[in-house]
Order: structure tokens, then C-alpha cells, then sequence
């Protein structure tokens, strides 16, 4: 990876592109940082550090903001918006046929998905952002902290609604960041800045639990969970199932095509994180949905006792919601009966399987008995931070875990796969070298 790095920086071109994008994520860590107007930083951090890590309510999208979130910056949302609308506009697919159309229009009608995606972006970081800022206003967001309700300035209706605005605005503008890495730097803009937000905070997360009790052997024990989760990772997300595929020689006027034996790669984790926080999405609405209600009210305290991370309701919820939409998702992202009529039109088959139905048919067993290896995956690597807890009876929840080393790791290897392609480009060596 190192010596990737090192080739591409003496490439002027490459460097250019890897300089770009190194400093649009010092911008984004810079706006993670700088408070909103009309936020009272010196009580949010108060709160914080009274709190502790334990933070259960939106605690996914302050891991994904880079500790953003409960500082109330201007990129508080951080890159949470755009992935749920991406989602969504994928999901709505089954559902709204103009979009599956659109899908298969090519690369118009990708643009207008996009559009769509940026529109729903906008509209879902105004709902977070007035939901953030009503809880912080109600002093909900940090629960028995004294200085709770002070975080935001002033009893004037100006100031959350120059916070709304202002964190809206800022998650346009991670957005466009996002597609201007893409564009004119090194990998995919929002992958990178998830990365960003994450690493930012790892180190720090890791040095807190070897200043608690027991702190050595914790952190220890800490390290090589995560140097085993790692080598996991990059063994499974590396690994695939390759379908042969054998086209059929055809005569079209003088020339023949086809004749060729490729195959179809099926990865083991198909649906990657989305499974992961699909489900922590879900099991985090009850919570704040109960923060403002009657904290005196039964289904208030049931809430809040039975769904708390450690909780083994809560742990079997998580799994099982895991499981579902791991094979939810790939079934939407793979589609056994359009892959199977388009191997038909180009004269492909599967060798020993007849094309058409019969295709369908194998195509959706293999599917189905990956998915189910790469489901479990999943949630084993995600509940591995939570096990851990349990075990150590550390007295905070860790701000990381399976979902973070999974989108480390896996952005880590893309990100250095692109840089060996383009190195490829410009450095190749003879036949005879």
C-alpha cells in the first residue's frame, strides 16, 4: 500500500489528484469542527465529556460525522443524508417503475437518479437537522447534563433556525466535496470522507479505553479484536463466487463474435454496510422518539431499558434486522431474472444449465447460499464492539466497531486498487522487461 503511494506521488498528475483530495478532507475536518452560529460550544463540550461515549441516540451518525454530530458543527449531519437518500432512491426502485425505467436508460437516466438523490438529500439533512436541533434545544440530546438546555443561545426562534439552515446548507457542501473527489481526485468522494470522519476519531477512541481500569490488558485485547476483525474483513470482502459464463459463437455479416468463456463474480458480502445501517437506523428511531416523551410513561422506561446496546433484546433485534435486509438489499441489487435474459439475448449460458427459467432458478439458489454466508458475516462482525463491552465490563460503549473497520478497510483497499490501476496506466513494463 506504502510503496502504491509512493509511485503515485511521483507521478505529477497522480500527485495532483492525491494532493486534491487530501485537501478537501482537511476541508471536511474543518467544518467537522467549526461550530454552528448560535451553538455554546464550551457547554457541548461540558455535556460531552460528562456523558462520556455513552451516547446511544443518533450515536451512528455522530460515528459517521466524526464526532460532528454532538458538537452541533456545521457539517453536524456529516455524510448520513446523502447515504439514506441513496438508499432510499434504490429501494424505491421495486416500488416506482419510472425509476427501474430509468435504471435501465443508462447513463441519462443515472443523471436523473442523481438529481433525485440530491433533492431527497436536501430534504432529509432539513428533517435531521430540525429534529438535532429541537433536541438539543429541549435538552434531550445530552440527558442529565446541567448544562443540557444552553447549548443552543438565546430563547429566540432566529438561532435554531439560522442552525437549521446553516447545518442543511453544510450538508449540500459535503455533498458537492464528495462528487468533486470523485471527479477530479483519487476514489469515490463519499466513501472518503466516511473514512475521513471515522479515522479521525479512532485514535482517540482507542487511547481512552488504556486510561480506564485495567487499562492495558483492555486496550490490548482491544487491539487484536480489531487486528482480527481486520484480517477478516479483508479476507471476506476479497472473496467471491465466479459463475462461468460461455457465449455461443455468432456470424453477424462477415464477422464472427462470441466464442468466449468469462464469469459472473458474485461477492460474498453483496449488500456491503447498507444491512448494518439499515438496522441501526431502525433500532435508534424508538429512542428518540421516547426522548420526547413522558420519561415517567412505561413504554418510555421499557424504550429505554430493553433497547440500550448492551441489552440482549436489543443485541437480537440488531441481528435479526441485519439478516433481513441483508438479503432485502441483494435482492433488489441483484437480479437473477435480468441477468439471465440478458446472457439469453447475447448468446450466453451457463454450462450444464439450460438458458431461460432453469438460469433463474440457479442463479437465485447460488445467491441465496452466499447472502446467507455473507449475512452472518455481518452480524458477527457487528456485534463484536458490543460483545467486547459485555466481556471487558468496560464502563462505556466503544465509538467503533465492526461497521467502522468494515468501511476502513474496505475503503482502504478500493481506494488503493484505483491507485495501482492508474499507476498501471502510466507505468507498465515490456514483455521482454
Amino acid at each position: 500500500m506504502l510503496s502504491a503511494f509512493t509511485q503515485a506521488f511521483r507521478t505529477p498528475d497522480l500527485r495532483a489528484k492525491l494532493l486534491f483530495t487530501l485537501g478537501i478532507m482537511a476541508l471536511f475536518r474543518l467544518g467537522s469542527i467549526l461550530p454552528a452560529p448560535g451553538v455554546n460550544l464550551a457547554n457541548a463540550k461540558y455535556c460531552i465529556g460528562e456523558a462520556g461515549k455513552d451516547q446511544n441516540l443518533l450515536s451512528l451518525v455522530n460515528v459517521f460525522s466524526g464526532g460532528a454530530l454532538l458538537q452541533l458543527s456545521v457539517f453536524a449531519l456529516g455524510i448520513m443524508p446523502y447515504i439514506t437518500a441513496s438508499i432510499i432512491i434504490q429501494l424505491l426502485r421495486v416500488v416506482i417503475p419510472r425509476f427501474e425505467e430509468l435504471h435501465k436508460e443508462g447513463q441519462a437516466g443515472t443523471a436523473k437518479l442523481t438529481e433525485y438523490t440530491r433533492y431527497l438529500t436536501i430534504g432529509l439533512g432539513l428533517l435531521q437537522s430540525s429534529t438535532i436541533v429541537a433536541t438539543a434545544k429541549s435538552g434531550q440530546l445530552f440527558q442529565g447534563c446541567a448544562r443540557a438546555q444552553h447549548i443552543v443561545a438565546g430563547d429566540s426562534i432566529v438561532t435554531p433556525l439560522l442552525i437549521i439552515i446553516t447545518m442543511t446548507a453544510g450538508t449540500g457542501l459535503i455533498m458537492w466535496l464528495g462528487e468533486l473527489i470523485t471527479e477530479r481526485g483519487i476514489g469515490n468522494g463519499m466513501s472518503l470522507l466516511i473514512f475521513t470522519s471515522i479515522v479521525a476519531q479512532f485514535p482517540s477512541n482507542m487511547f481512552s479505553i488504556a486510561g480506564g481500569n485495567n487499562g492495558a490488558a483492555n486496550f490490548a485485547i482491544i487491539v487484536a479484536v480489531v487486528l482480527l476483525a481486520t484480517l477478516a474483513v479483508v479476507y471476506i470482502e476479497q472473496a467471491q463466487r465466479r459463475i462461468p459464463v460461455q457465449y455461443a459463437k455468432r456470424m453477424i455479416g462477415r464477422r464472427q463474435y462470441g466464442g468466449s468463456t468469462t464469469y459472473i463474480p458474485v461477492k460474498i458480502n453483496t449488500a456491503g454496510v447498507i444491512p448494518v445501517i439499515f438496522a441501526s437506523s431502525i433500532l435508534a428511531m424508538p429512542q428518540l422518539v421516547a426522548g420526547f416523551g413522558d420519561q415517567t410513561s412505561k413504554w418510555v422506561q421499557w424504550i429505554m431499558t430493553n433497547l440500550q446496546q448492551t441489552h440482549p433484546i436489543y443485541l437480537t433485534a440488531y441481528g435479526v434486522l441485519i439478516l433481513f435486509f441483508a438479503f432485502f438489499y441483494t435482492a433488489i441489487t441483484f437480479d437473477a431474472e435480468e441477468i439471465a435474459d440478458n446472457m439469453k439475448r447475447y448468446g450466453g449460458f451457463i454450462p450444464g444449465i439450460r438458458a431461460g427459467e432453469p438460469t433463474v432458478r440457479y442463479l437465485s439458489y447460488v445467491i441465496n447460499r452466499i447472502t446467507t454466508a455473507g449475512s452472518i458475516y455481518l452480524v458477527v462482525l457487528a456485534l463484536i464492539p458490543t460483545l467486547a463491552v459485555i466481556w471487558l465490563d468496560l464502563a462505556q460503549h466503544l465509538p467503533f466497531g465492526g461497521t467502522t473497520i468494515l468501511i476502513m478497510v474496505g475503503v482502504g483497499l478500493q481506494t488503493v486498487k484505483e491507485v495501482n490501476s492508474q499507476l498501471q496506466q502510466r507505468h507498465y513494463e515490456g514483455f521482454l522487461s
